[in-house]
């Protein structure tokens, strides 16, 4: 099952000792304890590795999702965590279904890099009152509970939690840079177990029972009236789920050589492991990230990798139950911090900030709105604070510039008819797309050209034009026309055409002329004609018959006949 199975066990050994204390501890900040963590990383992690996408991909419980659940735990309790995973397990199946895997590829790295530090953030926080050995205090916003732990603290200082939890996490944290091979989290962790039962800390709280196996599945936790209520939060744990997944999974790939996930079939897992870890009391799981470049720089180079991890935490739920017990609340609290800390990508950040101004600030907002909001809206402010940024930058790309007649007259001309013309006619070369975030800038540029009898629009290097540009475009022509100005335009693409017809514009062109004309030689030599007839000009030179045979151009002139 893979092309070194004895790596592939050693692989899936070494993740599963890394995934223990993170499982437990994800369990306990979730608000459903240890146990719920600890069948969400068998159950849920054993179905992804069979139906997901990637080969690498570990899944579990993670701390982006509990960052999520927390305030659903305070609001509807642990049955509506357990309904809220349910609808989130058929939803990513909904996706998976509609292929919409592929459209992970369009967020942008800001906002990524941004929640990713937010999210460390909050779980560093959520870890202040069993890392300070107190209660968790009441509320849903992880700033005022972190807030008033720290005032239960200073009211009542617990040393010994905040001793335990600062000497894991810095045992993990000072390992990583030393011997980042050896899993340091769980010797930090049996090692603060051990000093907690010989010294006997009463002061360092346990995690408590823990059941000898997972529970029987169950839909006891189903409440079928509470499913209206429960959607929208389903929504969110999916969207999470998904983007977590599909991020971890291209990390995984980009780690290797030869290996690409499948974003639709990795969605599909997903939502099987989703739907069954309820079933077992576990809480919403996702592709885990520092689980998965475990796995891969382990060795793993198949799903057994993934597999052997859920059935070794397997056996540790149902042999080791009573010591896994014993462990200390603070300890997992290190764990998490520490964790969190190993988050931060300084270098990563630092470049993404460097980069634009723009992604900066896409990054900041994120981060910050996740503190302060939630992980749901924290992306939603991303994705919509970067799609004004960039729509403002390609509306910037735009430009009305005047260019010369000279290259594009036919046949042989003087200076004083050089002359004579560039007095009655002024041609502008539109580069760019013209849509509704440039519309407005153009209008005003359009609308301010010199006084002159004739405006020619070169248009062939319009990259793209919306309904909104194209009346923008109506309207600039209506008030050249009223300044006695005529306007043609050349170089209408097919596709332009269309949108032009949409408003009316093309219509009101055609009617005002009856013609056509192709390129820019065309639209001078009408706007010669129309001078002559004026009275302005000589006539102008017969045009080629290859020139003639051109039959693409637009021509917007006043409605009135002139």
């Amino acid at each position: 099952m893979g092309r070194s199975p004895r790596r592939d066990l050693l692989a899936g050994l070494t993740v599963a000792i890394v995934a223990l204390p993170l499982a437990l501890g994800f369990g306990v900040s979730s608000g459903l304890g240890a146990e719920a963590g600890l069948a969400t990383a068998v159950v849920a992690g054993a179905l992804a590795a069979i139906f997901g996408g990637s080969n690498l991909q570990v899944s579990g419980p993670t701390g982006a999702m509990t960052v999520v659940l927390v305030p659903i735990v305070a609001r509807y309790g642990p049955g509506g965590v357990l309904t809220v995973g349910l609808l989130a397990g058929l939803m990513l199946i909904a996706l998976a279904l509609a292929r919409a895997g592929r459209y992970m590829q369009y967020v942008p790295a800001p906002v990524v890099e941004g929640f990713t530090l937010g999210i460390a953030c909050v779980i560093g926080l959520q870890q202040v009152p069993n890392a300070l050995g107190v209660a968790k205090p009441e509320g849903d916003k992880v700033l005022v509970v972190t807030w008033r732990a720290v005032e239960a603290f200073a009211g009542a200082p617990n040393w010994t939690a905040a001793g335990l939890a600062a000497a894991v996490a810095a045992v993990m944290l000072i390992g990583a840079r030393w011997r980042p091979v050896i899993p340091f989290s769980i010797l930090a962790v049996i090692g603060a177990t051990v000093v907690a039962q010989l010294c006997h800390l009463d002061a360092a709280r346990p995690i408590g029972d823990l059941p000898a196996g997972l529970p029987a599945p169950s839909l006891a936790f189903l409440d079928l009236g509470a499913l209206g209520s429960l959607l929208a939060p389903a929504v969110a744990v999916a969207a999470l789920a998904a983007l977590e997944s599909l991020l971890s999974a291209s990390v995984a790939d980009g780690m290797t050589v030869g290996q690409k996930h499948d974003p639709d079939k990795e969605l599909f897992g997903q939502g099987l492991a989703n739907l069954a870890a309820p079933l077992f009391g576990g809480v919403p799981a996702t592709g885990a990230i520092a689980r998965t470049a475990v796995n891969v720089r382990t060795g793993a180079s198949s799903r057994l990798a993934a597999l052997t991890h859920a059935a070794i935490l397997a056996v540790i739920v149902f042999a080791a139950a009573p010591l896994v017990s014993r462990i200390p609340l603070a300890a997992l609290a290190g764990v998490l911090i520490a964790t969190a800390i190993r988050m931060v990508e300084v270098g990563s950040l630092r470049a993404m900030a460097r980069a634009t101004r723009s992604d900066g600030l896409v990054l900041i907002l994120t981060a910050v709105a996740t503190v302060a909001l939630d992980l749901v809206y924290a992306v939603i402010i991303g994705l919509l604070v970067a799609g004004a940024l960039a729509l403002r930058a390609v509306a910037k790309q735009v430009r009305l510039d005047q260019v010369s007649l000279k290259e594009d007259l036919t046949g042989d001309h003087s200076a004083e008819e050089h002359a004579l013309l560039a007095e009655h006619i002024v041609a502008y070369r539109i580069d760019g797309p013209l849509f509704f975030a440039a519309a407005h800038r153009f209008l005003l540029e359009l609308s301010d050209v010199a006084d002159v009898r004739v405006v020619i629009l070169r248009m062939s290097r319009v990259t793209t034009m919306d309904a909104t540009g194209a009346l923008v475009l109506k309207d600039a022509v209506t008030k050249l026309n009223r300044r006695g100005i005529t306007v043609l335009a050349s170089g209408i693409r097919s596709g332009q055409r269309r949108v032009l017809d949409s408003v009316g514009a093309l219509g009101l062109l055609r009617a005002a002329t009856g013609d056509d004309y192709a390129g820019t030689p065309e639209a001078i030599a009408a706007a010669r004609s129309h001078l002559h007839g004026a009275g302005v000009l000589p006539p102008a030179p017969a045009l080629p018959a290859q020139a003639r045979s051109h039959a693409s151009a637009a021509v917007f002139t006043e409605e009135s006949s002139r």
